[in-house]
C-alpha cells in the first residue's frame, strides 16, 4: 500500500494539470444539483417496520383517507376583522391547499369554520389527505411556503397543527441554524488554521477542500435522493461532518509536507512521503469513520439509514479530495505553504529555518514524564472519565419535537392553540381493528361499540369519535387529554396496548393495532433504543478489525477500542447532565427537555467513535513507523507523539470548534449533538491521546506490537513502510 501510494503521488505530480482540471469540471457540474439538493428530501422516515403505527398508518392511507388527516389549519380573527377578512383567509387557505398532491379541504368543513369564525373569532380547517404520513411532512411544508404562518393579515392570523407541521417547521428551523452555523463556523475555523500553519496558502488549502466536499456531497445527496427516500437532516450531517473531516484530513497530510520539507527533502519527494504515510492514515481513518457510520444501518428506520449514508459520503469524499486533488494544489503553489511573510510575523511563529524546534522537544519530555508514571496516569485519567460517565447511568430519551421550538414560533403556538380548543392533543390515538371477513359481523360491530364505551371511560382520553367502517376493518379516533409529545399520552399509549385492549372483547374477534403520532414516535425510540447493542457490537468489532490489519497488533487496537468508549461514554455523561437534568439551563439559550433526544444517542456514538479513530490511527501510524526504524517501544511513542502531538490538537481544535458553532445556533436537538461531539473530541485528543496512550503503551511495552505470525501471515499486508521488515518485540 506504502508503494501504491508513491506510484499515485508520481501520476498526480506528472498529471497535474489534467488532476486539477478534472476536479473543476466535477465541482462546476455538482454545484448547481447542490444547490438544489433539499429538492427531494422527506421530512420523514420515522415508520417503524412491523410495528402497530405503521399499520395503523398503512391502514389509514389504504381505507380512511377520507376520514383522516394529519394537518389542520386554524384561524384566528381579530376583534372586528370583519366577513371580507375572515373570507379572504378562507381563501387564501383553499388555494394553498388546492396545490397539494391527493390533500382536500372538505366542503363541510370549510362551511363550518365560516359560521364558527364569525361568531367565536376562531375556527379549525381539518384537511384530508390520502398520503402516507412522510409525504404529509412535505405537504406541511409547502403550506409553510405557501401561507404567511403567524402574521395577521386583514385582522385574521393563519396557523398550522398535527405532528407533519411540526416536522415541517423543524427541518425549516434546522436550515436556518446550518446556514447560520456554517458563515460562523468557516471563520473561525480559519482563524485556527492561520495560528497553526502561520501561512495564508496553507490556511486555504484546507478550507478550500472542506468547500469541495459539501459541495460534491451535496450533488450526490441530490441523486440519491431521487433514489430511495433521504431525510432532509443529511444535509445538516453531511455539512457538519463534511468541514470538520475534510478539513481535518487536509491538516494531516498538509502538516507531513511541511515536516518532510523542513527535514531537507525536496518538494517532490516531500509530496510522496507525505501521501505515502499521512495519506495512507487518512485513508484508513476515513474507513473507519464509514466503518462506524456503517453500524447505524443495523436500524431499519429509514431518516436514520439516509442521515449516516450522507455522512459516509462526504467521508468518503473527503478522502478522495485529501489524497488527490490536495498533492496537486500543494505542487502549484510549492513552498507558499510554509511558515513565513506577514501572517507569520503577525503571529509571532516565524523562526529562522521554518517550524519551531522546541516544540517536538517539548512533546518528548512531556511523554516521558507521563511514561514515567504510568500507573498514576491510568487510574488518574480513568477516574476523571469514569466520573463524567457517571449520569449516563440515568439517562433517558424522548422525541419532544414541539418543546424544541421557540415559544413563540408560530409552530408551538399554533398547535398549543389547536390543542387548546379540542381540549386535547393535536394529533388523535388512531385505533384500528381488522376483521377476518370482508364485511363485520353484527356481534363484530357489537364488540365494535363496547370498545368504544371503554375508550371513553379511559383516563386520560378527552372525547372518542363515532367508529368509521371500511370493508372489514374500522377506525376508531381518540382525542388524548394532555399534548401528542406529552408523558401522559406516550403513557396512554402503553395502557392501551398492554392492557386495556387485550382486556376487551374487541380483541378477542379482531386485530387490534394502536398508531397515531405519538404511537409512532414511540416506536421509534423503542426500535432505535432496542437496536444499540446491535450498533455498538457492529462498530466496536469492525473497527477492530480495520485496526488489526493496518497496525498489525492485536492489543493495540483492543486498546484503542476501550479508550474510545471511555471517551464517548464521559460525553454522554455530560450529555445528561446538560440536556436531562438542566444543570446549565438557560446558558445554553434553552430549557432541557427532560431526555436527551433519541435519534441522537446513535448518531452521535457513531460519529464520535469513528472520529476518534481518527486521531487513533494518525497517532499509532507515527508511533509504528518509528518502531519500524529503531525497534525500541518507548522512543517509538515519545517520538510519534512529539510529531503528531501539535496535529492532532489542531484537528481536535477545529473539529471542536465546527461542533461548538452548532451549540450557539440550532435547536436543542442539533445543540445536544455539537455538545456531545464538541465534548468527546476535546477530551479525545487531550486527556486520552496525550495522557492515556502513552501511558498504557509503557505499560504493555513490547506486548504492544504482538501479532501471531500465522495471522500476520494471513491478513492483506496494507502497512505503512515500502517492505522493511519488522522488528521482532521481545516479550516479558
Amino acid at each position: 500500500m506504502h508503494d501504491f501510494m508513491i506510484k499515485l503521488a508520481g501520476f498526480l505530480s506528472r498529471r497535474r494539470r489534467l488532476v486539477l482540471s478534472a476536479w473543476i469540471a466535477v465541482v462546476a457540474l455538482a454545484l448547481p444539483f447542490a444547490m438544489n439538493q433539499t429538492d427531494h428530501l422527506t421530512g420523514g422516515g420515522f415508520d417503524v417496520p412491523g410495528s402497530e403505527s405503521k399499520a395503523v398508518s398503512d391502514s389509514l392511507q389504504r381505507d380512511f383517507a377520507e376520514e383522516t388527516g394529519g394537518i389542520t389549519v386554524l384561524l384566528r380573527a381579530e376583534p372586528g376583522a370583519g366577513a371580507a377578512a375572515e373570507a379572504a383567509a378562507i381563501g387564501r387557505v383553499r388555494r394553498a391547499v388546492a396545490g397539494l398532491d391527493e390533500t382536500t379541504l372538505p366542503a363541510a368543513g370549510v362551511r363550518r369554520a365560516e359560521l364558527t369564525l364569525r361568531r367565536t373569532g376562531s375556527a379549525l380547517l381539518p384537511l384530508r389527505s390520502e398520503q402516507s404520513a412522510d409525504r404529509q411532512t412535505d405537504s406541511a411544508t409547502i403550506l409553510r411556503e405557501d401561507l404567511d404562518l403567524g402574521v395577521a393579515e386583514g385582522g385574521v392570523t393563519t396557523y398550522l397543527a398535527g405532528q407533519p407541521t411540526v416536522w415541517a417547521g423543524l427541518q425549516e428551523l434546522s436550515k436556518e441554524d446550518l446556514s447560520k452555523a456554517e458563515a460562523g463556523g468557516f471563520p473561525i475555523v480559519a482563524l485556527i488554521l492561520l495560528v497553526v500553519f502561520g501561512s495564508l496558502a496553507a490556511a486555504a488549502l484546507p478550507l478550500a477542500l472542506g468547500f469541495v466536499s459539501v459541495i460534491v456531497t451535496g450533488a450526490l445527496i441530490y441523486f440519491l435522493s431521487l433514489e430511495m427516500s433521504t431525510s432532509v437532516f443529511v444535509t445538516n450531517m453531511a455539512s457538519m461532518i463534511g468541514i470538520g473531516v475534510a478539513i481535518d484530513y487536509s491538516l494531516f497530510i498538509l502538516a507531513r509536507y511541511r515536516e518532510e520539507r523542513t527535514k531537507g527533502r525536496d518538494p517532490d519527494a516531500a509530496r510522496s512521503e507525505a501521501l505515502a504515510t499521512s495519506g495512507l492514515a487518512v485513508t484508513f481513518s476515513g474507513l473507519a469513520v464509514i466503518v462506524s457510520l456503517a453500524g447505524l444501518w443495523m436500524v431499519d428506520n429509514q431518516a436514520l439509514r439516509s442521515m449516516a449514508l450522507g455522512a459516509m459520503t462526504v467521508v468518503a469524499v473527503s478522502i478522495l479530495t485529501a489524497t488527490t486533488l490536495l498533492p496537486v494544489l500543494i505542487g502549484m503553489l510549492g513552498d507558499r505553504v510554509m511558515p513565513g511573510g506577514i501572517v507569520a510575523k503577525v503571529l509571532g511563529i516565524f523562526r529562522r529555518g521554518g517550524e519551531r524546534p522546541d516544540r517536538e522537544a517539548f512533546w518528548v519530555r512531556w511523554t516521558n514524564r507521563v511514561m514515567a508514571h504510568p500507573w498514576v496516569a491510568v487510574i488518574g485519567v480513568s477516574a476523571v472519565l469514569l466520573t463524567l460517565a457517571a449520569p449516563l447511568l440515568s439517562v433517558e430519551t424522548g422525541t419532544g419535537a414541539l418543546e424544541q421550538f421557540p415559544k413563540d414560533s408560530d409552530v408551538r403556538v399554533g398547535n398549543e392553540l389547536v390543542a387548546a380548543q379540542l381540549g386535547g392533543a393535536a394529533d388523535p390515538v388512531q385505533v384500528v381493528a381488522s376483521f377476518d371477513g370482508p364485511d363485520p359481523s353484527r356481534a363484530d360491530r357489537v364488540a365494535v361499540l363496547s370498545f368504544s364505551h371503554t375508550l371513553a371511560a379511559t383516563p386520560d382520553i378527552d372525547s372518542v369519535a363515532p367508529p368509521v367502517y371500511a370493508g372489514g376493518d374500522v377506525l376508531v379516533q381518540a382525542t388524548p387529554s394532555a399534548p401528542s409529545e406529552s408523558d401522559a399520552t406516550r403513557a396512554l399509549i402503553g395502557r392501551l396496548r398492554d392492557s386495556v385492549i387485550p382486556a376487551t372483547a374487541l380483541s378477542r374477534v379482531a386485530t387490534v393495532d394502536v398508531g397515531g403520532e405519538t404511537a409512532r414516535s414511540d416506536d421509534a425510540r423503542a426500535q432505535i433504543n432496542g437496536s444499540m447493542w446491535k450498533i455498538v457490537l457492529f462498530v466496536l468489532a469492525l473497527s477492530f478489525l480495520v485496526l488489526v490489519v493496518m497496525l498489525r497488533s492485536l492489543l493495540l487496537p483492543l486498546k484503542a477500542v476501550l479508550m474510545n468508549l471511555l471517551s464517548i461514554g464521559a460525553a454522554f455523561g455530560v450529555l445528561v447532565a446538560i440536556f436531562q437534568w438542566g444543570w446549565l439551563d438557560g446558558l445554553l439559550g434553552f430549557e432541557s427537555l427532560g431526555a436527551l433526544d433519541t435519534i441522537n444517542v446513535p448518531l452521535i456514538f457513531a460519529i464520535v467513535f469513528g472520529l476518534s479513530m481518527d486521531y487513533e490511527v494518525f497517532l499509532m501510524s507515527r508511533m509504528r513507523e518509528r518502531y519500524l526504524e529503531h525497534g525500541d517501544n518507548e522512543r517509538a511513542v515519545a517520538e510519534g507523539l512529539a510529531t503528531s502531538a501539535r496535529t492532532i490538537s489542531s484537528a481536535a481544535a477545529i473539529m471542536t470548534a465546527v461542533f461548538g458553532v452548532f451549540v450557539l445556533t440550532g435547536v436543542p436537538s442539533i445543540k445536544e449533538l455539537g455538545v456531545g461531539c464538541a465534548v468527546a473530541i476535546a477530551l479525545d485528543a487531550t486527556l486520552v491521546r496525550l495522557i492515556l496512550v502513552p501511558a498504557a503503551m509503557k505499560l504493555l511495552g513490547a506486548w504492544n506490537w504482538w501479532m501471531p505470525s500465522w495471522l500476520d501471515r494471513a491478513l492483506p499486508d496494507l502497512s505503512f513502510e515500502g517492505g522493511g521488515r519488522e522488528p521482532e518485540p521481545e516479550l516479558t
